[in-house]
């Protein structure tokens, strides 16, 4: 049997893009096929959900701190604006006779792999009994998949993220499990973030196995393409309570519902589903404790938090000209840095750092920076990269921010080049590779940390979605690169180090021809369920 650290090895450099080539793919999109973006378990009982519409308060600030002030009761309200604001619709799109739905957890070609699940026990106007409950986002709405007569009880509630890797697969071939994984952590910070404004802290449950977790949510028996893989369980607890380990039922009541059908054929991509039993977490880790976080304080925008979340949206261009202040560079950088929240959420140490291509920052020299996320590695980056790089502190960056300028120069055709010639790199403020600690990080964990590394990258791209949103301009996440073209740039020989997901932040360009349709103007009765 292959070794699973070398099956998840062999599967990124396979999935590499080249500059003569890339990943297989299918070559073109087969309409026929294309998979439905929204799951739904028929003849299960549904419960609607409120459509809490976003005020003024709390502000955008609110976001990197759950104990700015009281943490709200898990109730029908509270509950359905978790959702609302992390996984649900955001708008739809209309250009001619094609509409497409937007959500809150953006996504690698808005294709969606992500299914989120509640775990809880009764709330209050909403469920009588512990359950089990999938979210269907077209319809903001629980579905029940099981209800327990037993005594459940816990001081949390608890969300369950799976994937399905065909969704991705079907456009982008074997790279596709590396973008379901982005996807992943862009739904845990969402899920992170709107927990933060209900006053709720959130810790990834590491104390669990992907098996245990398939049971929970009761999808061990799916097989085939369109199968759902248990990745994450998410407790959520009020700031000022300490969470403690539920005791789940034993005994489960009978799983209600059967998955729809997402396509009419299927493209096979073996190779993702080596990638994927060599990423299954077979042995829990210990309880991993609840988060602490530092609020961000620097450019506090008291805008709305769940506006900037509910019209958030990915640039497709850049103008080529909006700069960016040094200030507002320095926060954004600052933003993610790993002793905020929502990193907080995270149980390991930061793996990733951000190679950065400043192209128009006033008061930043153009040229390639890195910032690194755990300063202690400033000796085994400096080594693996390029020795003339320079490795200095630029005079105006905060003492607090391991910000390092390592060649001065336009590095606009470069960013450009290694995102695919993607004009969009080098026609903002500035673009960044997410460079991970690779071999070292699977060879600690195991192989199944691959997918934390690009929950990880996910995970800053959702902060920096938000941060654009609320300084007026746009980002995009680029999950097309040249991953050995970006190694060889910054000087990197081996797999020591990987890049795992670029990102843009600069001004967008608006495109006139698309129509904005409201999220839920497709519900009957809307008007019934606004809070």
């Amino acid at each position: 049997m292959t070794d699973p650290l070398q099956t998840v090895i062999q599967y990124h450099q396979r999935t590499k893009h080249h500059l003569d080539r890339y990943a297989d793919h299918l070559g073109y999109f087969d309409w026929d096929t294309q998979p439905d973006p929204f799951r739904t378990y028929e003849g299960s009982e549904r419960i609607p959900l409120e459509f809490v519409e976003p005020g003024d308060d709390p502000p955008f600030s609110a976001i990197y701190d759950p104990a700015r002030g009281p943490s709200l009761p898990f109730n029908r309200s509270s509950v359905s604006q978790l959702f609302y604001d992390s996984l649900a619709l955001s708008a739809w799109k209309e250009h001619i006779d094609r509409r497409w739905a937007l959500r809150c957890n953006p996504s690698s070609g808005n294709l969606h792999p992500t299914e989120g699940y509640l775990i809880a026990p009764p709330v209050e106007g909403l469920t009588s009994t512990s359950g089990l409950y999938h979210y269907t986002p077209y319809h903001h709405e629980l579905e029940v998949r099981a209800e327990w007569d037993t005594a459940w009880r816990s001081n949390s509630i608890f969300i369950g993220l799976s994937t399905i890797y065909w969704r991705e697969s079907w456009k982008y071939g074997e790279r596709a499990f590396r973008y379901c994984h982005h996807d992943m952590g862009h739904a845990i910070g969402a899920v992170t973030i709107a927990a933060s404004l209900l006053g709720w802290k959130t810790r990834i449950c590491n104390d669990i196995t992907d098996s245990d977790l398939a049971g929970i949510l009761a999808i061990t028996d799916q097989q085939g393409p369109e199968a759902e893989h248990a990745e994450v369980l998410l407790q959520l607890t009020p700031h000022d309570c300490e969470g403690t380990d539920p005791a789940w039922p034993t005994e489960r009541a009978q799983r209600a519902g059967a998955p729809n059908h997402l396509s009419t054929g299927h493209h096979p991509w073996p190779v993702i589903d080596e990638a994927g039993q060599a990423t299954v977490r077979k042995v829990p880790g210990a309880r991993s404790t609840d988060p602490e976080s530092s609020p961000l304080l620097t450019g506090t925008r008291e805008l709305s938090a769940r506006k900037i979340i509910r019209k958030r949206r990915s640039a497709y261009e850049m103008d080529g000209k909006t700069a960016i202040t040094q200030d507002q560079f320095h926060h954004f950088l600052n933003a993610v840095m790993p002793c905020r929240s929502p990193f907080s959420t995270l149980w390991w140490k930061p793996e990733i750092h951000l190679a950065l291509y400043v192209h128009r920052v006033e008061g930043i020299r153009p040229g390639c920076y890195m910032l690194l996320r755990d300063e202690s590695e400033r000796d085994r980056m400096a080594s693996s990269c390029r020795a003339e790089f320079r490795w200095e502190r630029p005079v105006s960056c905060p003492a607090d921010l391991p910000l390092f300028l390592l060649a001065e120069g336009d590095y606009r055709e470069e960013a450009k080049k290694i995102s695919c010639h993607q004009e969009i790199a080098s026609d903002s403020a500035f673009a960044l590779s997410m460079v991970a600690s690779f071999r070292n990080a699977l060879e600690s964990h195991g192989p199944w940390f691959y997918k934390n590394l690009h929950w990880e990258t996910g995970l800053i791209g959702q902060v920096l979605y938000l941060e654009a949103e609320a300084a007026g301009i746009r980002s995009t996440g680029i999950g097309c690169f040249f991953d050995d073209a970006t190694h060889e740039s910054l000087g990197i020989q081996d797999t020591t180090w990987q890049s795992l997901y670029h990102f843009t932040v600069g001004g967008p360009v608006v495109d006139l021809r698309l129509r904005t349709i409201q999220a839920y103007a497709h519900i009957e009765d809307f008007e019934e369920r606004i809070k």
